[in-house]
């Protein structure tokens, strides 16, 4: 990869990364469902102008968007509002071994030894981050970020069953059916919403352009780019420095200061998910 490739591939993670903090201080205007929805919103009309309907997939895609949009970040961001963006960033990361189990059952994938040691490093990465003192009357939230995981990687799974189908096609109509799902959902589960639309300020308002335009249309447009043109193995890892971004973001954005527990229990999650996603480079020929 030359230099401008390693730069993009930076930047994924680092949109990503910021984009967990830049929710969590628009969660302090809006609830969490109703700005999801917003979100899908504005990547809905910024990309299914560009991209045909995939024909006869659109009852497979709805339900993905149900599971993979409407109730991942419905779940994920509810766990955001109460925790740090640090800890959501860290925790998020079992989406992989979560995706790794799910193939093995569903897909007939066969993990070698490695990636499953990686799997219950992240699990257990999770269980101290889960112990520290701070976090330990306060589970629900962290329970919420690991279902939504858990949602994402089931999620994924749908989309390997689907079909070629292009990635920003799909990212396009996902976000279609994705966003009336959610102001259906705010509208049962959440209130006031006419009012907190009114008074919303450019915090919100910005927070939504960028999680719409930027984390979602531009940095899986990057992404994609990239897996286009190399192989998983060399741009996988730069994933794993999504919740390095976060945890600065936090800390200088937002004051959070996470405690050693954390840190060391997020390093733990780290090393599993790095066993799981960076490939052993096949020895050189003599």
């Amino acid at each position: 990869m030359r230099a401008r490739d390693c730069l993009l591939a930076l930047s994924v993670p680092m949109i990503w990364g910021m984009g967990f903090v830049f929710a969590k201080a628009a969660l302090e205007y809006f609830p969490p469902i109703l700005l999801m929805a917003f979100r899908f919103t504005v990547t809905a009309l910024a990309m299914v102008w560009f991209v045909p309907r995939p024909r006869g997939l659109m009852a497979q895609i709805f339900l993905i968007a149900l599971i993979s949009a409407a109730l991942q970040y419905g779940f994920t961001f509810y766990g955001l509002k109460s925790l740090d963006a640090s800890v959501a960033a860290l925790v998020v990361q079992l989406e992989v071994p979560f995706m790794v189990l799910l193939g093995a059952i569903f897909l007939n994938d066969r993990p070698g030894a490695r990636k499953l040691f990686g799997m219950l490093l992240a699990f257990a990465g999770v269980a101290l981050i889960a112990g520290e003192p701070q976090l330990h009357n306060d589970w629900l939230p962290l329970l919420l970020v690991v279902i939504g995981a858990f949602l994402w990687a089931c999620g994924q799974v749908m989309i390997r069953r689907l079909g070629e189908v292009g990635g920003f096609a799909l990212i396009a109509w996902v976000s279609v059916c994705a966003a009336p799902q959610l102001f259906f959902a705010s509208w049962l589960v959440e209130s006031d919403q006419l009012r907190l639309i009114a008074e919303a300020n450019w915090v919100v308002w910005g927070t939504v352009l960028y999680l719409g335009l930027v984390m979602t249309a531009l940095a899986y447009g990057v992404w994609y780019h990239l897996l286009g043109r190399f192989p998983i193995s060399s741009v996988g890892p730069y994933l794993l420095l999504l919740p390095v971004f976060s945890i600065l973001g936090g800390a200088l954005l937002l004051g959070e200061r996470p405690a050693a527990q954390v840190l060391i229990g997020g390093a733990v999650v780290i090393a599993g998910v790095a066993a799981i996603v960076v490939e052993r480079r096949p020895a050189a020929p003599a």
